[in-house]
């Protein structure tokens, strides 16, 4: 009897013993699949240009007289920059409408005395001869009016050149020469300053074949405008202090060969420039779009797994079990990258927590942005 009563009691423990609670299920954080358009780029060096650079040259032989400048200035086209001493070029023109006026007067007698020959020769009160000579006199006096007519021309243009003038609007340089300075063409220096126009600059970097196929494989064609407006070949640049220009420009040239010395051929972009904040001939990082990848998946890298079979991603079930899932993997696009096969629209994949994960397991999956920070506790409690 006691023995049965022993028995019944472990029998009743048991039955009456609170059963364990099941462990809880591993909570993850999860995204949903979607599809985007993505742009590629291309990372290069590039050196800026200004969109005119233009030399300012003396054209007449003189000593430099007036600067009419401020070294560093905005300048207009057709502004006087420098004034050459002109006085031997004006006695030149005073010459040369000296010379005219006597050419015109010459060719005046000459047509008058023309005109008396002719009523002369009807009248058979002149010769032929003095017919003859009489219109050669007037033909030869007309031809030297008009050569004394263009030194004139000529004089007056070169007494023009000693007003250097600017040829384009921009900033200018610091003079070359200095005033009283034998300047020229031949005898003299030549070179007094430069002006450079680059409220538009221009933005030269080299890319490789290969990178140039892969664009043009894809829906960007370097130095070619896209009619629709919708895959411009843009770029971007970089400044000094790291951060990103906030004007974008337009690759407007690429050149139809390869340099086969190195590999690569040149490309060009044009790029506004109204702060005058990039400088010709600074060298600063070019970014391009190369690639256009339309409809695409994107997914945080951090959520990838790489071994040596490849890359895989967990992919959350309708039943909450997970699914180790190889995927082909393009390019990176910042913190993301595009997976070209292996995930579908509409798919829940696990972004935080898959470090502790295995194939076939269960999970408690939340959106990524729901699970609670790391360090929140500790921040709470500093």
């Amino acid at each position: 009897m006691a023995l049965v009563c022993v028995v019944a009691g472990i029998a009743l423990f048991y039955l009456l013993k609170p059963k364990p609670e099941p462990a809880p299920l591993p909570k993850v954080g999860t995204e949903t699949i979607g599809l985007t358009d993505v742009n590629i780029y291309g990372e290069y060096v590039g050196r800026i240009r200004a969109q005119q650079f233009v030399e300012v040259h003396a054209r007449v032989e003189g000593y430099l007289e007036k600067m009419c400048f401020k070294e560093g200035s905005h300048i207009d086209k057709g502004q006087t920059l420098f004034v050459i001493d002109p006085r031997l070029y004006k006695a030149h023109v005073n010459k040369a409408r000296a010379q005219l006026n006597k050419a015109e007067a010459q060719a005046r007698k000459a047509k008058r005395d023309l005109e008396r020959i002719r009523p002369l020769f009807q009248q058979n009160a002149a010769s032929q001869l003095d017919l003859d000579n009489a219109e050669a006199a007037y033909e030869s006096a007309v031809a030297e009016e008009t050569v004394c007519r263009a030194d004139l021309t000529q004089a007056e243009l070169t007494l023009g050149y000693t007003n250097v003038v600017s040829p384009i609007s921009g900033f200018i340089s610091e003079r070359v020469a200095d005033i009283g300075t034998l300047v020229g063409p031949s005898g003299g220096k030549s070179l007094l300053a430069t002006v450079v126009k680059s409220d538009t600059v221009r933005v030269d970097f080299s890319m490789t074949a290969l990178d140039y196929l892969r664009g043009k494989d894809r829906n960007v064609n370097l130095g070619s405008e896209d009619k629709n407006g919708k895959w411009n070949s843009f770029v971007t640049i970089t400044l000094a202090d790291g951060s990103e220009y906030p004007w974008k420009g337009l690759v407007d040239f690429a050149d139809p060969q390869v340099d086969p010395k190195t590999g690569t051929f040149s490309v060009r972009a044009e790029m506004p420039n109204p702060d005058r904040t990039l400088l010709p001939g600074e060298v600063t990082k070019v970014k391009v779009l190369l690639d256009v990848r339309e409809k695409a998946i994107l997914v945080p890298t951090k959520a990838l797994v790489i071994e040596k079979n490849g890359a895989y991603i967990f992919v959350v079930r309708k039943n909450k079990v997970v699914e180790k899932r190889f995927v082909v993997t393009g390019p990176e696009v910042g913190n993301n990258t595009v997976i070209e096969k292996g995930l579908a629209k509409g798919e829940v994949i696990v972004t935080e927590g898959f470090h502790k994960l295995t194939h076939g397991m269960r999970v408690d999956a939340v959106p990524a942005y729901g699970l609670p920070h790391k360090n929140a506790k500790k921040s709470q409690h500093d």
